[in-house]
């Protein structure tokens, strides 16, 4: 009788003899000849102790902001429905300490011990990059109602690693300012084509060579703009972190020598994914969330 056949009938009796020989045959089918192209893949292992920062951006987003309608400078939805998907995002992959968001990018900081696919650099960008992409997709209808998506969009990745806490506050704090320097200059642009009429070589001849002081003075002067009203989300951008958050349920229950059940509230602890619109740029944020920085992360 073959080996395998006399695994079979001794498992009835409890033996193991039949995994293993399954087990055997697969590692033995595993080798052929076409093995060696394995050699050809890059090792591409991020290194231990450093913070893995995932940042992606839309791909031409300018065309897609255009043919699918987008409000000028800022439009909720859209902002709204990049945050859904880095919630996914980070629902997904718990090894995500934070998040920070803008216009049409996002960067995602993996935590600095974390072994997530044994921190290997492809596996992180293409999750990333892949889920939120797809969320997009999926989500759209949630914020755009009856605004039909008419190809779907596309995003890169990079991954960028970085070794001490300073260098990843500086990282975030240099993704904040940029949101300030573009949305600054995207609100004064946008007043002056829509409100003044210019078009849009006329408006960037305006504002070349401008400061910041004055797109505020123009904003304020000739719009009656105070730019530090602007909506936070606006000028901050998004910041998502864990938080401990109670939420109360109604849940049906039978109590004893009572015949039918009874709705009672009961309040449950949830870990969620948080959107926040603050400074990141000083050291109030960091010192609110030090977890965040902890060295266990």
């Amino acid at each position: 009788m073959p080996v395998c056949w006399r695994a079979a009938s001794a498992i009835s009796a409890g033996s193991g003899r039949w995994a293993d020989c399954l087990r055997g045959r697969r590692l033995s089918m595993a080798k052929s000849k076409f093995e060696y192209v394995r050699d050809f893949e890059a090792d591409d292992t991020c290194l231990p102790n450093c913070w893995i920062v995932v940042r992606l951006d839309g791909r031409n987003f300018h065309r897609f902001s255009e043919q699918h309608e987008f409000k000028k400078p800022n439009d909720d939805r859209a902002l709204h429905l990049m945050t859904k998907c880095a919630q996914t995002v980070m629902q997904e992959l718990e090894d995500i300490a934070i998040a920070y968001g803008q216009s049409d990018e996002y960067s995602f900081v993996f935590k600095k011990k974390s072994r997530w696919f044994k921190r290997r650099a492809s596996k992180f960008m293409t999750h990333v990059v892949s889920q939120f992409a797809s969320s997009y997709v999926f989500y759209w209808k949630d914020y755009f109602k009856d605004q039909q998506l008419l190809y779907p969009p596309g995003f890169d990745g990079r991954i960028v690693l970085y070794p001490s806490n300073q260098n990843l506050k500086d990282y975030l704090s240099w993704r904040q300012a940029d949101c300030h320097i573009n949305n600054l200059y995207n609100t004064v642009f946008w007043m002056l084509v829509q409100r003044s009429g210019l078009t849009p070589v006329q408006a960037q001849d305006r504002l070349q060579g401008t400061l910041a002081g004055d797109k505020n003075e123009i904003l304020f002067s000739e719009f009656n703009i105070n730019y530090n009203n602007e909506p936070l989300m606006y000028r901050k951008g998004t910041v998502l972190i864990w938080q401990k958050t109670n939420e109360v349920m109604t849940k049906k229950i039978k109590l004893p020598k009572e015949a039918e059940e009874k709705e009672v509230e009961v309040t449950r602890t949830r870990t969620k994914v948080v959107p926040l619109h603050c400074d990141i740029i000083g050291d109030q944020f960091w010192e609110e969330y030090p977890e965040i920085l902890a060295e266990d992360s």
